[in-house]
């Protein structure tokens, strides 16, 4: 399972967080598959991807940042 977040105004790290803290890969944790989180940030100069990042959480880890 595949989770992606692009951004426009914040770095690839925000995008990672994000999808982390809203827990947008949780409802994936029953497949017993790993989930790949991407984050994708685009830059609004160069109308294109200028950074990517992923981060991949195995099965049994929690994928949420402690509160």
């Amino acid at each position: 399972m595949t989770v992606v977040d692009m951004t426009v105004l914040y770095a690839v790290a925000v995008a990672l967080r994000q999808i982390r803290a809203r827990g947008y890969a949780d409802k994936y944790r029953d497949r017993g598959e790993p989930i790949h989180l991407i984050g994708v940030e685009f830059g609004r100069a160069v109308r294109n991807v200028v950074g990517f990042e992923v981060e991949t959480v195995e099965v049994g880890r929690a994928d949420r940042e402690p509160s």
